[in-house]
């Protein structure tokens, strides 16, 4: 079982509900929504929506997982899951919070009070991915049976629980700009299958820019065995549709900056980066779509 959505709601709720049957709360990272607001989310969602809740940064960030000054963010926590009748509650620790903090993560999780919540942890940065410190992590997340939380195009989890549960961002200079091509998505899938036989399933969360397409051709994927069309149109015409929407005046950098890590489709199949197109623009500042269509399509 492969469960897919979005790290929050990247269209209007309505709209996403008509696509998917689960999304990652990220809200709750920022603030803690009234018990009104909650229980609204709940009754306007389909009975058997899924909600995951990324915990509050004042567990993770202001007190780094220190288990008594986290305690009450996390019963807040709790109490925002229990209305929304979400099982799993993600922790997600900042590149500054490093392997040498290890210890100070094993009593977070040891201690706190989970109750019969599943936890899973996105530690970030360099650190967790040295071969030793991979390999003490998943030692410590084995003894506490939490889940590690990663993208499966760069690092497969350390540990897994009852549950799989992995989160993408991207794989671009910037984070969060990009589109995921199908060939990526496709290794995306090989790589959590095998994952399908746990009790609580595989979650796969996109959280880019274009995470509602790339859930949506995801999930359209492993139903159909193919992907759908990036768009309607192929080449230069998707092109132009994307080029379009661009404010102008701008220059050759702010286009790429901006659309470059979206992707063409060609008849044929092959997808590219619409930078590489761009790559062939002078480096000039353009009125409008039209100068800029003129000289791809010349060069």
């Amino acid at each position: 079982m492969i469960k897919v959505g979005c790290c929050g709601y990247p269209v209007s709720q309505k709209r996403y509900y008509e696509e998917f049957s689960l999304v990652e709360l990220n809200t709750t990272f920022y603030k803690y929504p009234s018990q009104t607001t909650v229980s609204k989310w709940r009754r306007s969602a389909p009975k058997d929506f899924e909600f995951t809740v990324k915990a509050h940064q004042d567990i993770s960030h202001k007190y780094k997982l220190d288990v008594e000054k986290a305690a009450e963010p996390f019963e807040k926590i709790k109490h925002i899951c229990r209305i929304l009748e979400a099982k799993i509650i993600l922790i997600q620790t900042p590149a500054s919070f490093r392997i040498n903090s290890l210890d100070v993560a094993r009593e977070f999780f040891k201690n706190i009070n989970r109750e019969n919540f599943i936890l899973v942890w996105e530690p970030r940065g360099p650190s967790w991915e040295d071969e030793h410190g991979f390999r003490r992590l998943g030692e410590i997340l084995s003894e506490l049976a939490v889940t590690h939380v990663t993208d499966p195009l760069k690092l497969m989890p350390a540990y897994v629980s009852s549950v799989a549960y992995f989160r993408l961002h991207g794989l671009g200079d910037r984070m969060y700009y990009y589109q995921y091509t199908n060939n990526e998505l496709e290794k995306i899938y090989e790589r959590v299958k095998k994952y399908e036989s746990l009790e609580g399933g595989v979650y796969v969360l996109f959280n880019n820019l274009s995470m509602f397409e790339d859930a949506r051709r995801f999930t359209y994927f492993i139903k159909k065995g193919y992907f759908p069309r990036l768009h309607d149109s192929f080449g230069i015409d998707a092109a132009k549709a994307i080029i379009d929407r661009v404010r102008y005046p701008t220059t050759k950098k702010t286009l790429i900056d901006k659309v470059g890590w979206r992707l063409i489709e060609f008849e044929d199949g092959k997808q590219v980066r619409l930078s590489e197109i761009l790559a062939n623009a002078s480096a000039k500042t353009y009125k409008s779509s039209e100068e800029v269509l003129a000289e791809i399509k010349v060069k």
